[in-house]
């Protein structure tokens, strides 16, 4: 049972991973014939910094983990802080590093991946069983 939570956990993180890596593609196919490979670079920055917060904290909450573990909200609460320390640190490196050419690419393909979240009902249809 629990194996199969684990499974079906990982088949949710792929699901949302790869929209969110199709959202990516897409958004620099449409910054590219505005902004030129400057707009592409933008909205795959702007990606970058939402995925990697996220992908720490999937890391940190340990979602793979096959053993049952009692859930803290400490957990939580450190992996909540950390993803968001992580995205300060990203958001001023990128503005420092490398400033996007178009700020607005930059934004709008963050927010579309933050956003994604909320395919999340959608992305779990396959998983149900009827009773």
């Amino acid at each position: 049972m629990q194996r199969l939570e684990a499974q079906r956990r990982k088949a949710y993180f792929f699901r949302l991973t790869a929209i969110q890596l199709l959202m990516t593609l897409v958004g620099m196919l449409l910054a590219f014939p505005v902004a030129h490979m400057a707009g592409a670079l933008s909205v795959a920055t702007g990606a970058l910094v939402a995925l990697l917060p996220h992908i720490f904290f999937i890391q940190r909450m340990g979602i793979f983990r096959t053993r049952h573990r009692a859930p803290r909200a400490m957990d939580l609460f450190r992996a909540e802080a950390g993803k968001f320390g992580l995205t300060v640190a990203l958001f001023s490196l990128v503005f420092v590093v490398v400033p996007p050419s178009n700020p607005a690419f930059f934004f709008c393909a963050y927010v579309a991946i933050v956003l994604t979240h909320w395919l999340a009902p959608w992305l779990m249809l396959g998983n149900r069983t009827t009773n």
